[in-house]
């Protein structure tokens, strides 16, 4: 077996596309983060979402400094990530294009905390710790104040379907 050379992916958009499809190849969970900007709470779908620390408890996820929606997460003091479940997919699709913004029937919130949706399979809610730029990404590091799971078949994406990936078992 032998490894591909990296070429210059910003230098050829069909370079780009092939990368991308590697990296596909990978299968992740789904999720949408949610945060207060601006203009009002707004969520974006992402597949970066990772633990980094135990203790303290930290996580992590990549956001795309070409987004429309990278000035509200880049300057939020506080999100939340959703893992969504199985039948997650509207949810996904909502939050992957376009400007993000919610409704008011979209979320609830406790004072103090980011919007929140409902129906996830788990939630994290994380104050911001720590924004690292790491080429054309913001990984924005968040400690996990308060969680919350409930289980049950998880959304997956993979070579660019979603998928489902087996219940949690206790």
């Amino acid at each position: 077996m032998s490894l591909e050379p990296v070429p210059d992916t910003a230098a050829r958009p069909d370079e780009a596309r092939a990368y991308r499809d590697a990296l596909g190849a990978f299968a992740t969970g789904v999720c949408v983060v949610t945060a207060d900007g601006p203009d009002g709470p707004v969520g974006i779908t992402i597949n970066s979402f990772t633990s980094v620390s135990l203790s303290p408890r930290l996580v992590l996820w990549c956001l795309d400094e070409r987004s429309e929606r990278h000035p509200a997460f880049a300057g939020a003091d506080r999100f939340a990530i959703h893992v969504l479940g199985a039948e997650g997919e509207g949810t996904a699709r909502r939050f992957a294009k376009g400007n993000g913004r919610m409704a008011d029937d979209e979320f609830t919130r406790v004072a103090g905390q980011a919007p929140v949706l409902s129906g996830a399979s788990a939630r994290f809610e994380c104050r911001t710790h720590d924004r690292v730029h790491m080429g054309d990404h913001l990984i924005l590091v968040g400690e996990v104040e308060a969680y919350e799971v409930t289980g049950g078949e998880t959304l997956t994406y993979h070579r660019g379907r979603y998928g489902r990936a087996g219940s949690a078992a206790a």
